[in-house]
């Protein structure tokens, strides 16, 4: 991975660890199914009425929206409103990494080198060092649950969104976000009800609710347009083993940002573990070998016959 690609990764990672402050925010005014469905329907509008799809399976777009949309989004926002702190939210999700660099080994048969495995395997231990001694002391054991399923629902995408090999990365997230609105709105309304929903919806005609409509906008325009985009390019261009362990380094900046926004002090313990983290990634990350678009597409032939749908 060239350099310039290693600070976008790195960008990337600081607005996804902002993500889970504004989140967290934005569920003060807004019930968290609603919310997650809002997050994506203030994308899909303007994306059906003004830009074109993508030139690729519509299966890999529909995969990316359920999984990375529906699931990882939805199960997180519950998780958060349940109680999760948003720091550690940002602990736990980030198996996503590891998630993802099973799943590309056993769908895609990627292979690992011996210095990824041993610097992932540092950061892994570092995430979990801290997200048990949390979950152990202060946090129940279902929204924890939750998180680690919105994790594997954020794997799931990553893989359909490397396999959809688009040529218009920005214009496959933005059309992967006309999936989720449906889904999370139905839920919101059988599992939050009616009245929820119309109340926020009051409280935002009003004026009362501006600081989870700043949270919405910070979601929509830097999280989603700005961040996946990126990253969707990068998964254009590298292995999935090579770009997801980056995504190790936004539980450093959502800890960070929990603490100075949110008044969430990180214990010694969590400072150590960051800088376990930081030093897996530097350890297992480096230059991809060879041509990025010959590397994928080779990959995408493995993964056809390995039965990815």
């Amino acid at each position: 991975m060239t350099s310039r690609d290693r600070l976008k990764a790195l960008l990337v990672a600081v607005l996804w660890g902002c993500n889970v402050v504004a989140i967290d925010i934005g569920l003060d005014d807004f019930p968290p199914l609603f919310f997650a469905g809002l997050r994506f329907a203030v994308i899909a509008v303007p994306t059906v009425l003004f830009v074109r799809p993508p030139s690729v399976p519509w299966r890999w777009v529909v995969g990316y929206g359920v999984s990375f949309g529906v699931i990882q989004f939805g199960f997180l926002f519950v998780a958060i409103d349940l109680g999760m702190p948003p720091g550690l939210a940002s602990l736990v999700l980030q198996s996503s990494a590891p998630f993802t660099v099973l799943l590309g080994v056993l769908l895609l048969r990627e292979r690992l080198t011996v210095r990824q495995v041993v610097g992932l395997s540092v950061a892994v231990l570092g995430l979990a060092s801290v997200a048990l001694t949390h979950s152990v002391v202060s946090v129940r054991a279902l929204p924890v649950l939750l998180t680690v399923l919105a994790a594997l629902g954020w794997a799931v995408g990553t893989l359909c969104s490397r396999l959809a090999r688009s040529r218009q990365p920005l214009r496959l997230v933005l059309w992967m976000s006309v999936v989720p609105p449906v889904p999370l709105f139905a839920l919101s309304l059988a599992l939050e009800g009616p009245g929820a929903d119309w109340a926020a919806l009051r409280d935002v005609s009003a004026g009362r609710a501006w600081t989870g409509v700043a949270a919405l906008g910070y979601i929509v325009v830097l999280t989603t347009v700005v961040g996946s985009g990126i990253w969707s390019a990068l998964l254009s261009r590298y292995p999935a083993g090579v770009v997801a362990p980056y995504s190790l380094a936004v539980p450093v900046a959502g800890v960070l940002a929990s603490w100075l926004v949110r008044g969430e002090r990180p214990a010694v313990a969590e400072v150590a573990a960051g800088v376990v983290v930081v030093a897996g990634l530097l350890l297992g990350t480096g230059t991809a070998k060879g041509r990025p678009r010959t590397c994928e597409q080779q990959h995408i032939r493995e993964g056809d016959r390995s039965g990815v749908p």
